[in-house]
């Protein structure tokens, strides 16, 4: 089955806000474009605005000639734009000129101009002609051509002069109809030929910054992230912090944290028990002990025996695997070499008493570590009853300590199957069901080791036998020198 990879919140953010933006801009032209269609608005410049005030104020006198009355409107204008000129013509071609008009305007159009209802006029940009607005329209006067500007040259509408024109016509029947099927599908292009470059601007600018938005905020709960990696059952007790993560994310860290604490108590609620339950064990075992060796010593009372021995010490290896982690005791210095010479030492007569030889080897005088010296006595030994008991009663039991911080122990047995060389470590595991041991002394050894930062290997080679390594980081200052030593123990 195809597991499903986790979604980037990072890309989540990216996509939705470009589509966000998106249809943001489109309600937001939708909007206006319904509004302009509504209201029907004009914009009104300056120009535009002198031609509505000269419409409203332009008459005739009791002759019948133009006149321009002197309306709110117009006085405003002319105090806003003190350059105002116009030039009015009526159908008759009577003229009515007001203002310092430039000579081109104040010439007659021609026909042409007296049929459109607007222009605007414009001259060459290098010259400095003014632009200037023609209407044609009734008015109280009649039928009229104005023109007219707010500024008679380009120099007193102030150093820069902008202006935009958006023109804007739709195709027509003969009879006057708008064909909206040709205009509609030209606004459409025409709005996302707008639109577009609008988009495309907001979208690259939405993948640029996002992310990197997104890890800025993100940062502390990568680190709290990074945090949890660390926890393990060694400081179980680890809280995560709340303080810098985003507040959309604190609720799941602090129920991270409690979870945690339901577990750190039940973790050592359990190994109370069994610490507690290998204590009491001990009291019967031992009363069942002192019993046994008063019974008559025949066959069945000397298999009672080591029934009981073994019960004993399998609830000494329970109570040790429970207060392995509680032990007693700084780190101190030991020397690999002369610990596992004397444990060589002490374990000779029972290797004796079994059948075999037992040997010392160190390729280098000194191996020192960092640990609790009875822990990694206790993984040795362990090592050692199972090289004893498993090692077929015969040939020669190796303890070596090489150069890199291992301790070796080699036996010339039957060797333990390639299937089975992981298992052997798993609590109460045994590979021979009938054997005496209880199969927690490779799972303690293995728990000692990585306690102390090392590890235990059961080693591959074509050698005969079973060869396990206890391997333990050296100090740094640590320089051993080469050479071997072997003596008999």
């Amino acid at each position: 089955m195809t597991r499903t990879r986790p979604r980037s919140l990072q890309w989540i953010l990216v996509r939705r806000l470009i589509l966000l933006q998106v249809a943001t801009l489109f309600v937001f032209v939708g909007l206006l474009l319904g509004t302009l269609f509504i209201i029907q608005p004009r914009l009104v410049v300056e120009n535009e605005a002198a031609l509505d005030a000269l419409e409203q104020a332009l008459g005739r006198d009791a002759n019948g000639a133009l006149t321009v009355r002197q309306t709110e409107e117009l006085v405003d204008l002319r105090q806003s734009y003190p350059n105002l000129w116009f030039v009015i013509r009526d159908a008759a071609g009577q003229l009515l000129r007001q203002g310092d008009v430039p000579s081109p305007y104040a010439e007659s159009g021609g026909n042409l101009l007296q049929r459109v209802d607007g222009a605007t006029l414009l001259f060459p940009d290098g010259g400095t002609l003014p632009d200037a607005v023609l209407r044609n329209v009734e008015t109280d006067a009649g039928r009229v051509q104005i023109i007219t500007s707010t500024v008679s040259s380009r120099r007193d509408g102030g150093p820069l002069d902008m202006q935009i024109h958006i023109n804007i016509d739709v195709a027509r029947d003969i009879d006057g109809t708008t064909t909206w099927t040709e205009v509609v599908p030209s606004v459409a292009l025409l709005v996302l030929c707008f639109l577009l470059p609008i988009v495309l601007v907001m979208g690259v600018a939405t993948l640029v910054t996002t992310p990197a938005v997104v890890r800025r905020s993100l940062a502390s709960l990568v680190s709290t992230a990074d945090q949890a990696g660390r926890i393990d059952i060694d400081n179980r007790a680890v809280q995560l912090e709340t303080e810098k993560v985003p507040a959309e994310v604190a609720p799941l860290v602090r129920a991270f944290n409690r979870a945690l604490a339901r577990l750190g108590e039940g973790y050592d609620q359990r190994n109370r028990f069994l610490t507690d339950a290998a204590h009491e064990l001990r009291t019967p075992i031992a009363i069942l002990r002192t019993r046994a060796e008063l019974l008559q010593e025949d066959a069945e009372s000397t298999r009672l025996r080591l029934d009981i021995e073994r019960l004993s010490h399998l609830a000494q290896q329970l109570l040790d695997r429970q207060v392995l982690e509680h032990a007693s005791g700084a780190p101190e210095t030991v020397d690999l070499v002369a610990l596992a010479k004397n444990m060589a030492a002490d374990f000779a007569p029972l290797a004796f008493e079994a059948g075999y030889e037992l040997a010392f080897e160190a390729t280098v005088p000194v191996a020192q570590v960092n640990a609790r010296p009875r822990q990694i006595e206790q993984a040795a030994a362990n090592l050692l009853r199972n090289a004893i008991e498993h090692g077929g009663g015969t040939g020669t039991i190796t303890v070596l300590v090489n150069a890199e911080g291992g301790l070796e122990i080699h036996d010339d047995g039957p060797g333990i199957p390639a299937a089975e060389r992981e298992r052997v470590f798993e609590p109460f595991y045994r590979l021979r069901p009938r054997s005496t041991g209880a199969g927690l002394g490779l799972n303690l050894a293995r728990e000692i080791a990585r306690l102390h930062g090392g590890r235990i290997d059961i080693l591959v080679g074509a050698w005969r036998g079973t060869r396990v390594r206890l391997q333990l980081p050296l100090l740094a200052h640590n320089q051993p020198a080469n050479g071997a030593a072997r003596a008999p123990a």
